[in-house]
């Protein structure tokens, strides 16, 4: 696996995931609007990793200003944080990571120091997510049967983390423990994370997988081909609303009605507790165009038109359990989930 992401003391150097997988470019940049514009075109994505990347960013932000006076630093630097964290609405890892760097730049006044105390802190959040990544995939492993078959929407590995992944992690370790699973992965339509990058990912492990399109998971689900369902989470309301790729509330459906356990996995930084449901986790809407074309190649007639969340919100009361860094929880929510950050 290539670094997906890098930094090399003065720049950040990335994997254009636009491209795979069929070409795999490493990009390189110096200005914190470049990485703006790799998260906003999904170059980089997966909310881990977004929540990285701009920790990243807002060291080459800051770098750009710390010959400034500490209340020019403070102010243009701020505005730089903001413009980072709405590069990306949906993922809570961003603004988690850009409040705790908007903490080091409000306070300081030395602005060199607080570009060296940034710079720790991505490498920091960066390590940190890692562990978590690992600690994910022991826990995990758990809910995975003997010889079973797994499913899985959109990418939760390696490309979307510091680490091996989240759900990815899981069906790692279930592979590794010799657990004998098949995995089948959905496309997920529109930008087809899953035929892209999960497939990408479980090949280059040798993890025994399939890609189906996104609407064949209940068919499967009822020949009992498939034991259990696990995705990753762009953001966790208090309440267990989980907000993740765009059909991941269809497959969510389709496991309760026959009886497949549907488990996400999250590091606690995925969490916001602070809202209490999904009605106010923000959703990204897109282009209509990712919609009506393909990688480029209209597949709709000209005129026809679109919707693009690239969100859904999958109900609390459809998950069986999320696996974080410090355990699998389960219901009731807003107990477990409060618990397990206390």
């Amino acid at each position: 696996m290539p670094d997906v992401l890098r930094w090399t003391g003065d720049a950040l150097r990335f994997l254009d995931q636009t491209l795979l997988p069929g070409e795999t470019r490493m990009l390189e940049t110096r200005d914190y609007r470049a990485v703006i514009d790799a998260l906003k075109r999904l170059a980089i994505r997966g909310a881990p990793l977004i929540g990285i990347a701009g920790a990243y960013a807002a060291v080459l932000a800051a770098r750009a200003l710390r010959e400034c006076a500490p209340a020019a630093f403070r102010e243009q630097a701020s505005l730089a944080l903001a413009e980072i964290s709405a590069a990306r609405p949906t993922a809570v890892n961003l603004a988690w990571a850009m409040g705790q760097c908007q903490a080091l730049v409000s306070t300081t006044d030395d602005p060199a120091n607080c570009t060296l105390q940034l710079e720790n802190l991505a490498a920091a959040l960066h390590a940190d997510d890692a562990r978590r990544c690992e600690s994910i995939g022991q826990y995990g492993a758990i809910i995975i049967p003997e010889g079973a078959g797994v499913v899985t929407h959109c990418n939760a590995g390696a490309l979307a983390t510091g680490g091996e992944g989240t759900a990815i992690a899981v069906i790692l370790a279930a592979h590794r423990q010799g657990k004998g699973i098949h995995v089948f992965v959905d496309e997920t339509r529109p930008l087809l994370q899953g035929a892209r990058l999960t497939m990408w990912e479980l090949l280059r492990h040798e993890v025994p997988a399939t890609l189906i399109t996104d609407g064949m998971a209940a068919s499967l689900m009822r020949e009992g081909r498939i034991q259990v369902a696990i995705t990753g989470a762009d953001r966790i309301a208090a309440n267990g609303d989980t907000a993740n790729k765009i059909g991941t509330y269809a497959l969510a459906v389709a496991a309760k009605y026959h009886r497949v356990p549907f488990y996400i996995a999250a590091p606690l930084s995925t969490l916001d507790l602070a809202l209490p449901d999904g009605n106010a986790i923000p959703i990204e809407h897109r282009d209509e165009s990712e919609v009506t074309s393909l990688q480029g190649i209209r597949t709709a007639p000209e005129g026809a038109r679109a919707c693009n969340p690239a969100f859904d919100i999958t109900p609390g009361e459809l998950i069986t359990g999320i696996v974080t860094e410090r355990g699998i929880i389960a219901p009731p929510w807003d107990e477990t989930l409060a618990a397990i950050v206390s």
